[in-house]
């Protein structure tokens, strides 16, 4: 039966497609986003402060990495933990529940430099057919 799946968030078509919907959706849309995947990373080596995590994150905005943090905290993926300390710091560190994406998105990032020469030689042929056309 068409739009149904027996996974919560997988919607199937008539042909069997799974796609993915709902809250399911929106979370791995917050996984994945610019930020998000690399926080993640950054945060399973080791805890940091927001301008560590700035300084590592090359480009990202104060703006930019204030919102990923609270997607992340408020996923229970991050904690944030206040120091008492002259100043005041904040320091985010992994979750049990963040620690798990850890295998996951090391796989992904294993699968992009295994793959990369291929990808790069398909966009080059991509590219040049494209100009071909214009």
């Amino acid at each position: 039966m068409e739009g149904t799946s027996k996974k919560p968030g997988i919607r199937e078509d008539r042909a069997g497609h799974e796609t993915i919907v709902g809250p399911q959706r929106e979370l791995l849309d917050q996984l994945l986003d610019k930020w998000g995947h690399l926080l993640l990373a950054a945060l399973c080596r080791q805890p940091r402060r927001f301008n560590e995590l700035k300084r590592e994150l090359d480009g990202v905005t104060q703006k930019s990495l204030t919102q990923a943090l609270r997607r992340l905290e408020r996923n229970g993926l991050v904690e944030r933990r206040v120091l008492m300390q002259r100043p005041v710091a904040v320091e985010y560190r992994i979750t049990p529940l963040g620690r798990t994406l850890e295998e996951p998105f090391s796989i992904l990032r294993s699968w992009t430099a295994d793959h990369l020469p291929e990808v790069e030689r398909h966009r080059e042929a991509f590219d040049k057919g494209a100009d071909t056309l214009h």
